[in-house]
């Protein structure tokens, strides 16, 4: 069993602690939070010890792996404390919000010998991994377009907004890199346009709630991703590959296929899953299940390092787009 310590006890700790705590592979061994109610509240729910430290985590020789749903602006620094503690990590996107930070985090990491993990879940997703699946094996021949389609429920409160880097390093860097894996290429241009059109006070903090992405990639082939902070209707997550040969499609989760008709309307059904943790909860269990591999197996994460350092460069690059209004070229060197 894989002992795990528990970095952050919030909402999305909570929820990885649930499943550390369900995995055959996995344990939960401790938990730290400077909030020390909400790490003992976890801790209690699944057997665990209260950390007093970070280093009290990283000393602590039961401790095999760290999990990192701490705040963003905590990640770079215990991945660093982490790896150089010789702890394999697991840490929720993104790295940082700031690309030269995560360039010296990768500086300092450079050689560990340490599996590196970033949560980008949506690659777990069982439709979305069918989707790419099917891509890879050519169902629809060289892909032409890929359209995605990620949509809120409901406006984040404006204190997490302050802080969350922009819809771009929020929430679409979630769709750039799914984007990227489904590809199996790095886009090479990103165009970028957004609106004010849920929450006014936005303009202010220079970020917008409504948007639209072109990029493209070196094959020639095009993606379309549209975000909006506000879907009255759910957590609306959709995403197309179009083909020589044909397409497939993702399409939304229900919490049932009930279908209703009446004198009204006709094929009605319930609104969509409410928010993330709904949405993806067995993509959460099927990363978590695959970075316990990865650890047991001594082979390199799917969804590396790396992997989030290009997400990032990505998100820049479309807030370059949107404040220039031009197309951006992207560099990953």
């Amino acid at each position: 069993m894989l002992r795990f310590a528990l970095f952050g006890a919030g909402r999305i700790g909570a929820m990885h602690a649930a499943n550390i705590a369900a995995s055959r592979g996995g344990t939960l061994h401790c938990v730290y939070d400077l909030f020390a109610e909400a790490a003992r509240r976890v801790a209690a729910a699944h057997g665990a010890t209260v950390a007093a430290s970070v280093s009290e985590v990283l000393e602590d020789r039961q401790v095999d792996a760290v999990l990192i749903a701490s705040s963003t602006d905590t990640h770079v620094d215990l991945i660093t404390a982490a790896v150089r503690a010789g702890k394999a990590v697991l840490c929720e996107k993104p790295i940082d919000l700031d690309i030269a930070r995560v360039e010296r985090c990768r500086q300092d990491i450079a050689g560990a010998g340490v599996a590196v993990q970033i949560g980008f879940n949506r690659r777990y997703d069982p439709s979305h991994r069918a989707l790419r699946d099917a891509v890879a094996a050519g169902e629809i021949g060289a892909v032409q377009m890929l359209v995605i389609t990620s949509r809120d429920p409901g406006l984040a409160p404006m204190e997490y907004i302050k802080t969350s880097g922009g819809i771009f390093r929020d929430m679409t860097i979630h769709d750039l890199d799914l984007a990227r894996f489904i590809l199996d290429e790095d886009p090479a241009e990103v165009y970028a346009t957004g609106s004010v059109l849920i929450e006014p006070a936005l303009a202010a903090l220079g970020d917008v709630d409504t948007t639209m992405l072109v990029l493209k990639a070196p094959s020639g082939a095009l993606v379309h991703i549209n975000n909006s902070r506000h879907a009255v209707y759910g957590y609306d997550q959709r995403v197309e590959a179009f083909g020589a040969h044909g397409m497939v499609q993702t399409e939304n989760w229900r919490r049932t296929s009930l279908r209703r008709s009446g004198a009204q309307a006709t094929d009605a059904q319930p609104p969509l899953l409410h928010f993330f943790i709904e949405r993806y909860a067995q993509a959460y269990r099927d990363e978590l299940d695959d970075f316990i591999a990865c650890v047991e197996n001594g082979r390199a994460p799917h969804v590396g390092f790396e992997d989030g350092r290009r997400a990032l460069i990505l998100a820049d690059a479309a807030f370059e787009s949107l404040r220039t209004g031009r197309a951006v070229a992207v560099r990953y060197d």
